[in-house]
């Protein structure tokens, strides 16, 4: 048999075998992609992360997560989001918290919300990563800073025709040098809700020293939307110094607004908020014993006895004695 002929011969049978196969078993030459793995489409982060405060205690604030994830092509499931809070200043990894999502079908966006609850203070970076199958597909990383004044709006008033911190004499007891200095700290609330407890702490300095020569504080509350409302208090400070009036309000422990004006009770004088210190003299003696007078009394009762009893030499009358008996003295010596 020649060549061609078993060439021939061979690809009859072939064929014979394969159309034997799919007569058996019609499956055989069946489409291998109709019932294999179809490749999951794509899946990316549509909108970064909207942050709204939740809700917001002492020591906590809840953090409310709104975003967005894109997908388009094949069906994809095996899909999660993972948020995470990193402290803005050390870098160190706050909370965590994952959301699992339904099978992504069709050209579109989900929307993914998830909460996540962090330390009232400072500021944080809140990271979005995106996984399928266990893999990173896209990320993204927020800031927000800030927290530790949520859960209200209140505070100083900032008007022209009212001032924050107003400062008036009170009293004055020129027998003790004291003045005592009434303080009204101007609260507005801009939220939409009637404000909670706050705390207004007043502290004044001496102008030169910054010592603090005296501090008080008192609570406010209940100041409805849109409402201002005055915060008093008292301190007694030494008369004839200048002073900074430093006011600070405080919602559960947390530093919310500050403020500051003086208080010029030196003639010869005056400061500004916003002024520099100066060196001048003072009288330490007159910050000490809290500002009832005793210590300033000892004081003076000690520079008394310092004068009388603490001079190196003798006094005049002593003087007179001694020279007088220096000379009856040397007279003797010349009888003799």
């Amino acid at each position: 048999m020649s060549r061609e002929r078993r060439l021939t011969a061979g690809a009859v049978a072939v064929l014979l075998v394969a159309l034997l196969g799919v007569a058996v078993g019609p499956g055989v030459l069946a489409d291998p992609t109709a019932d294999g793995p179809v490749r999951p489409g794509h899946v990316s982060i549509a909108e970064s992360p909207a942050i709204a405060p939740g809700e917001v205690d002492g020591a906590t604030a809840t953090l409310t997560l709104h975003t967005r994830i894109g997908h388009r092509g094949n069906p994809t499931d095996n899909v999660s989001v993972r948020y995470r809070a990193y402290d803005a200043e050390s870098g160190l990894l706050t909370t965590e918290r994952t959301v699992e999502l339904d099978e992504l079908t069709g050209d579109r966006s989900v929307p993914v919300n998830a909460t996540i609850e962090v330390p009232r203070e400072g500021g944080y970076v809140i990271e979005t990563v995106v996984f399928r199958d266990g893999q990173v597909v896209d990320r993204d990383r927020t800031r927000v800073s800030g927290l530790e004044a949520l859960g209200t709006e209140v505070r100083f008033t900032e008007s022209e025709a009212v001032p924050p911190l107003s400062v008036s004499v009170a009293s004055v007891d020129e027998e003790a040098n004291r003045t005592t200095l009434a303080v009204a700290a101007s609260l507005t609330n801009g939220g939409a809700e009637s404000s909670e407890e706050l705390r207004v702490e007043v502290i004044v300095r001496q102008a030169e020293s910054n010592l603090v020569a005296a501090r008080d504080s008192t609570t406010v509350s209940d100041i409805g939307p849109g409402r201002t409302a005055d915060a008093t208090t008292e301190v007694t400070v030494p008369s004839e110094y200048n002073y900074y009036v430093d006011a600070a309000v405080y919602r559960d422990g947390v530093l919310v607004d500050t403020a500051r004006s003086v208080a010029n009770l030196d003639p010869t004088e005056t400061i500004s908020p916003n002024e520099t210190t100066r060196e001048v003299e003072f009288e330490v003696g007159d910050f000490e014993g809290g500002g009832d007078g005793a210590d300033d009394r000892a004081t003076e009762a000690a520079r008394a006895t310092e004068t009388s009893t603490g001079a190196p030499g003798f006094g005049p009358a002593l003087a007179v004695v001694a020279l007088l008996g220096a000379a009856l003295l040397a007279r003797r010596r010349t009888r003799q």
